[in-house]
């Protein structure tokens, strides 16, 4: 089964003094977990004239990707037929162009949009447009002579406007890093590449129920899961989903500071509460009187103040998704020097225990100020009103004995910052969870969609039951799903296909049209 993506378009703007700069489909190849043995070749209409660079790799393990960039438009002028079909046998067409290049950007919408439409008109392909680039400040010249300043700068709302008649999904990608590459523009192109194969997947199924041969029954043959790309298990990225948050900082709500201020370390209370009661009680989530353990609010007490005018967290209602950090202050200096290891290890699953170790050992080289904080560690980690259970554990039970997770804050509203409506009912969530565990989400909650914004965002063409199970999902890494039968059965394995063969082949063979070749 293969995949094929054209893209169209120069994410360069012509006063870009860096030639050398990756293109976007290059980038996303390169840096992309999903994609393996990259090959490529420069292809030409005609001797002379470079028209795409063809790419071949292989994605989801087993399924042929092929990609053809094409940076120059010209190919519609000087070879129509390459161009219709090239647009004609694929899967996915992605439209790009630099928001700095007004001229480049008018020239496509004027001159070649007619063509593409025309050759989108016959066959049906998901469609993408990327605008690339931070926009410069500079101001065009005004009078009539530079109208057509190739300066000026191509405005979110003409690309959106471009996007509706081509019917196409858009993205705006201000730089071609790791975080638009791979959340952003990667996680909704690898979305229409399932969807693609999961079409050719049903075709594939109807086809094979008109071939079937009537003069005899055949004895079925039963195809490996693997080969269906939406039923291959994949190893879980859920610790490392998480460590991806803390490195991005995306929807970051609290700002650790030292005593002078100087420098701050962001985090999430969604992740800090369900690693530790002493951050539950820190951030409101529990009162000192449900917290019954001495310690634990002693230490809450003398290692952090919450600055006042920062206040703790209330109803998902009155939020905002542009709150500022609430900031605090880590009165120990040595600890807080120390933050950002231990912040590591507690994203990373707190299951790394003895490199912690090592590496606070490394940074103060002192046995006294290293236990100190070591300590500290343990009570921050600690069950209430139980012994301090980290003592002597090893990397795997701390595991165990510190981690509460996510499933405490799945559909509560403690802490959410986002409403999904959905069946005429509200299921509360939080931004940062969504962000760090789906790329669609984050593309949609970080992008110029409406739900970057909202804070009630509606959910259309879905059981409210079917997501939940995918947002629980998203928060525990694991759920019991309940689905629509008509999915199931689309996609159970064996197949209700193999298994009707498997009924007729045993029927041919106990019937009398089949007889015993001995006697």
């Amino acid at each position: 089964m293969s995949v094929h993506i054209v893209a169209l378009g120069n994410e360069r703007d012509g006063f870009s003094e860096d030639s050398q700069q990756p293109s976007l489909m290059w980038s996303y190849l390169r840096r992309s977990a999903l994609i393996s043995q990259i090959n490529s070749n420069l292809s030409a209409s005609h001797v002379g004239n470079q028209a795409f660079t063809e790419y071949q790799a292989c994605v989801f393990g087993n399924v042929r990707l092929v990609v053809h960039d094409c940076p120059i438009w010209d190919i519609f002028d000087s070879d129509w037929y390459t161009s219709y079909r090239l647009i004609g046998g694929a899967d996915i067409v992605v439209f790009k162009y630099s928001v700095n290049d007004k001229t480049s950007f008018q020239e496509l919408k004027d001159s070649y949009v007619p063509m593409v439409k025309k050759a989108l008109n016959h066959c049906s392909v998901s469609v993408i447009i990327s605008a690339i680039g931070a926009r410069k400040n500079g101001v065009p010249c005004s009078c009539p002579l530079c109208t057509s300043d190739r300066r000026s700068c191509v405005t979110t709302s003409e690309g959106v406007q471009l996007a509706k008649e081509l019917g196409a999904t858009y993205l705006e990608l201000h730089t071609l890093n790791d975080f638009y590459i791979q959340k952003c523009f990667g996680g909704v192109l690898e979305y229409f590449m399932i969807q693609s194969l999961n079409e050719k997947s049903s075709e594939k199924m109807k086809k094979s129920k008109k071939m079937q041969k009537c003069y005899r029954v055949q004895p079925p043959q039963l195809e490996q899961p693997e080969k269906l790309p939406i039923l291959k298990t994949e190893a879980s990225h859920y610790n490392a989903d998480l460590h991806n948050l803390l490195c991005c900082c995306q929807c970051a709500d609290v700002a650790f500071y030292p005593e002078d201020r100087s420098t701050a370390v962001e985090a999430h209370k969604i992740i800090l509460c369900s690693v530790s009661h002493l951050f539950m009680l820190l951030f409101g989530v529990k009162s000192l009187s449900d917290t019954h353990d001495d310690s634990i609010v002693q230490l809450a007490q003398s290692l952090f103040a919450v600055e006042e005018g920062n206040p703790f967290p209330s109803s998902p209602c009155g939020a905002s998704p542009c709150v500022l950090p609430v900031r605090v202050v880590v009165k120990d200096s040595v600890f807080c020097s120390c933050l950002p290891d231990i912040l590591h290890f507690i994203y990373s699953g707190a299951f790394q225990w003895e490199r912690l170790e090592e590496d606070i050992k490394k940074k103060l080289r002192d046995p006294d100020k290293t236990e100190c904080v070591i300590e500290k560690v343990k009570c921050i980690l600690k069950t209430p009103g139980k012994l301090n259970t980290v003592k002597d554990c090893k990397s795997h039970q701390i595991k165990q004995l510190n981690i509460t997770s996510l499933r405490l804050f799945f559909n509560t509203p403690v802490l959410a910052d986002v409403i999904f409506k959905i069946q005429g009912a509200t299921v509360p969530a939080h931004r940062a969870v969504l962000v760090a565990r789906c790329e669609v989400m984050a593309a949609m909650f970080n992008g110029n969609y409406l739900e970057a914004n909202s804070i009630l965002v509606p959910v259309y063409g879905v059981s409210k039951d079917t997501f939940l199970s995918f947002l629980e999902y998203l928060y525990t890494d694991s759920c019991c799903p309940v689905e629509e039968r008509s999915f199931v059965e689309m996609h159970r394995w064996p197949s209700n296909l193999y298994l009707k063969q498997l009924a007729d082949y045993r029927n041919y063979i106990h019937s009398q049209k089949c007889h015993c070749t001995v006697m």
